[in-house]
C-alpha cells in the first residue's frame, strides 16, 4: 500500500545537466500526463556545462551530435564553448516548460526500493545543511553524470607543499587567477589541458604542458562549412537533421578505421602533427603514443590551435615524470627542472557511480560489480531504475538521447500493461555467462581507476554494453521488450495517493 505521508511522483530524474533536461524534455513531448520532477544536487542547471568555468572550456564533440536530436544547434561554430552549450541547455528547458520542474539542492544519498508498494524511498539532502528529506517515486532515471562535483582527481605529488605558487585543478578554477605574465605549467594532456594551453598562452608569458606519456590529436575545424551552408538554404529542422547524421556517420568512421587499421590510422593522425609542427619539432617523443587509436579517447583540437600555439613558441610540451615539487617549479625524473608560477593539475576526474548515491533493493544493498549491465542502462536485479551514460568514442548526448527514447518505451509497455514493476533477471541460458569488464577495449585511467567498482557486462545480448551508435539504436528503439530478460510485473493499483 502506498505511504500517503510522502511525496510521490511517477519518475523522479536525477540531475539537471544535458542528459537530465534531454530526458525531461523526451517525456514531456512523449508521455505529457507523466508526473515527474528532477532533483539537482547543485543550486544551477547545466551539469558540467555550469560547473566548469576554466578558460576557452568548449565542447570536444561537435554540437550537431553534442545537441539535441529535437533542438537544432544554429551558432556558426560547430565547437563551441562552455557559455554558449549552457545557454544551449538553458533555452531548451526554457521551451520544454522544463525548468518548473527542478529542485534545486536536492541531492540523492540514498534509494530503497520495496516491492511491497513498487516505488523507490529517496533519502535526499536538501539545502545548504543537508536536511534530510524523503520523496517516492515510481520509477528513477539516473543522470547524475559519471564524475563527483565535489573534487577532481589529483594524484599524489611529492613535495606539492613546497611549491610557492598558486595549484589549481581545472574543475576548482578561481575567478581571481590572474596568470597574465606568469610561468604556467599544466600537468596532463587530456581534453582539458590541450583546451587550456592555446586559452593561456595568449596572455600567460609560457605555459608549458607537462605529460607522463603522450595522447592522439585529431584537428577539426571549429565550424562545419556543410552545416552553415545547409542552415542557409534548408529549414532550420531539416539542415540540422542532414548534418546531424552526416557527423554520425563520420564519427563512426573513424573510430572503426582506427580500430580495424590502427597503423593508418596512427600514420594520419602522426603525420598531420609532423606536418603542422614543423620538422625541427620530436612528434614522436610528444605525439606519438604507445598504444593504438582509440584504445583511449581522441584529442579534438579545433583549427590545430594546440599545435599552431607550440609552433609559435609562447607555449611547449615536455614528456617526463615528475620527481617532485619545489619551491619554485617542478623537478623531473630526468634531472630537468620547469620553472612555474601556477601549476594546473589537468589530471582527470573522479568516477562516481550513479551520483555515488547508495541504493538497496527490498533492504539489501545493491552491489554494483557483482551485477551484469542489462543494455547497459539497467542492472540486473534493480527494478524500475534506468541509468544514463553516454559514449566513449563519440557525443555522450547520442547515447544519452537514445536511452532517453527507451525509458519512454518501458514507460509506456508499464501504463499499457497495467505493470508497476519492470526488472532485469538473467535466463537460464545466461547463468553460465562469462563477465566482462563494464566497458572493454579502452585503457583510459579514469575508467580502468573505477572498472572494480562498475557492473559487468555479459559475453551475449542483451547483457552487452555496446559503443555502437547504430547497435543501439536498433536495440533502444527497436528491439523487443519481451526478450524474457526484463520482466514486467506487479499489478497496477486503482489509485496512487500523491499527497505531498
Amino acid at each position: 500500500m502506498q505511504d500517503s505521508t510522502s511525496e510521490y511522483h511517477d519518475v523522479v530524474i536525477i540531475g539537471a545537466g544535458l542528459s537530465g533536461i534531454g530526458a525531461a524534455c523526451q517525456l514531456r513531448a512523449e508521455m505529457p500526463d507523466v508526473d515527474f520532477i528532477i532533483l539537482e544536487g547543485r543550486d544551477r542547471i547545466g551539469g558540467t556545462w555550469d560547473l566548469f568555468r576554466y578558460p576557452g572550456i568548449r565542447s570536444d564533440s561537435d554540437m550537431h551530435t553534442l545537441g539535441y536530436r529535437f533542438k537544432p544547434w544554429k551558432d556558426a561554430k560547430a565547437i563551441a564553448d562552455g557559455p554558449a552549450i549552457l545557454q544551449y541547455i538553458r533555452d531548451t528547458a526554457a521551451e520544454y516548460d522544463i525548468e518548473e520542474r527542478i529542485r534545486y539542492r536536492h541531492h540523492l544519498v540514498k534509494a530503497d526500493w520495496s516491492s511491497d508498494d513498487c516505488a523507490w524511498t529517496l533519502d535526499l539532502g536538501v539545502g545548504e545543511g543537508g536536511e534530510r528529506r524523503q520523496i517516492r517515486c515510481g520509477f528513477l532515471l539516473m543522470c547524475a553524470g559519471y564524475y563527483s562535483y565535489e573534487h577532481g582527481h589529483t594524484p599524489v605529488f611529492p613535495g606539492r607543499e613546497r611549491f610557492a605558487g598558486p595549484i589549481v585543478h581545472p574543475q576548482a578554477w578561481p575567478e581571481e587567477l590572474d596568470y597574465a605574465g606568469k610561468r604556467v605549467v599544466i600537468i596532463g594532456s587530456g581534453a582539458t589541458a590541450v583546451t587550456l594551453l592555446p586559452e593561456l598562452a595568449r596572455t600567460a608569458g609560457h605555459v608549458t604542458m607537462l605529460q607522463r606519456s603522450p595522447t592522439y590529436m585529431i584537428a577539426f575545424p571549429d565550424e562545419d562549412i556543410i552545416a552553415n551552408v545547409l542552415g542557409r538554404i534548408l529549414p532550420a529542422k531539416l539542415a540540422y537533421r542532414i548534418t546531424r547524421w552526416k557527423n554520425i556517420r563520420l564519427q563512426a568512421l573513424i573510430f572503426r578505421v582506427a580500430r580495424r587499421w590502427p597503423r593508418f590510422a596512427r600514420w594520419f593522425l602522426v603525420g598531420h602533427a609532423r606536418r603542422t609542427l614543423g620538422p625541427d619539432f620530436d612528434v614522436d617523443k610528444h605525439f606519438n603514443p604507445d598504444y593504438d587509436p582509440w584504445e583511449q579517447r581522441l584529442c579534438l583540437i579545433p583549427n590545430d590551435d594546440l599545435f599552431k600555439t607550440i609552433r609559435s613558441g609562447r607555449a611547449s610540451v615536455v614528456t617526463d615524470r615528475i620527481r617532485t615539487f619545489t619551491e619554485s617549479g617542478i623537478l623531473l625524473e630526468s634531472g630537468e627542472s620547469i620553472d612555474a608560477d601556477i601549476i594546473v593539475t589537468a589530471t582527470g576526474l573522479d568516477i562516481v557511480v550513479l551520483g555515488g548515491a547508495g541504493f538497496h533493493v527490498d533492504g539489501k544493498r545493491v552491489e554494483f560489480p557483482d551485477a551484469f549491465t542489462y543494455k547497459g542502462v539497467m542492472i540486473e536485479g534493480v527494478p524500475n531504475m534506468i541509468s544514463t551514460f553516454g559514449y566513449i568514442n563519440a557525443s555522450w548526448t547520442l547515447r544519452a538521447d537514445l536511452i532517453a527514447r527507451f525509458s519512454c518505451r518501458v514507460l509506456e509497455r508499464m501504463n499499457e500493461t497495467g505493470n508497476r514493476k519492470c526488472v532485469p533477471v538473467l535466463r537460464a541460458e545466461d547463468e553460465d555467462m562469462e563477465a566482462q569488464p563494464w566497458v572493454t577495449g579502452f585503457s583510459s585511467g579514469y575508467l580502468q581507476r573505477v572498472m572494480d567498482q562498475l557492473p559487468k557486462q555479459g559475453d551475449r545480448e542483451p547483457w552487452l554494453n555496446s559503443q555502437n551508435y547504430f547497435d543501439d539504436r536498433r536495440k533502444f528503439l527497436e528491439g523487443t521488450l519481451d526478450d524474457g530478460a526484463l520482466r514486467f510485473e506487479g499489478a497496477m493499483q486503482a489509485e496512487v495517493d500523491t499527497a505531498a
